[in-house]
């Protein structure tokens, strides 16, 4: 196995192309672009509209290839699970969308192997504090408002 040369784009969750950023990277290494785009595609596919990290890792010899693929920013699932395509502009005073506590859980999940959080509860809060800043009611009610709720031990059930 000689040298592997590794690409690391952000691409649109199941929509990647043979176009930039993607194609004018691996072309010069002799590698099927379509076969790595499809690739890419299929493993991102459950975050349409979302920006997704992912690393490709070739060998120029073989031309064979591995796709990795990265979790969106925790802001990205926010809006996804809100069903909304940003935050708000002014955190705090207008809200964008509300997000289920089952939806935190849910992201908080997806992101504990990349946390330095040992404890699901700890992700949690992490991502409650995401929801502060992208302008996201957890709930109905405020994040801030939440997050009191939270500390008081009202959702350990779902935490667990």
């Amino acid at each position: 196995m000689g040298e592997t040369k590794t690409i690391s784009a952000l691409v649109s969750g199941g929509e990647a192309s043979a176009g930039p950023p993607l194609g004018p990277s691996l072309g010069p290494l002799g590698v099927n672009v379509l076969q790595v785009v499809n690739t890419i595609n299929e493993k991102t596919k459950d975050f349409p509209g979302m920006k997704v990290p992912v690393k490709v890792e070739v060998d120029p010899e073989t031309k064979k290839f591995t796709v990795e693929v990265g979790i969106p920013p925790t802001t990205a699932l926010i809006a996804k699970e809100a069903g909304i395509t940003k935050g708000s502009g002014t955190a705090g005073k207008d809200y964008a969308g509300n997000i289920s506590m089952q939806s935190i859980v849910k992201i908080a999940k997806m992101k504990i192997d990349k946390s330095y959080a040992v404890e699901l509860s700890s992700v949690v809060k992490e991502i409650v504090g995401s929801c502060v800043s992208s302008g996201v009611t957890v709930e109905g009610k405020p994040a801030k408002e939440f997050y009191a709720q939270l500390n008081s031990g009202q959702y350990q059930d779902l935490i667990k």
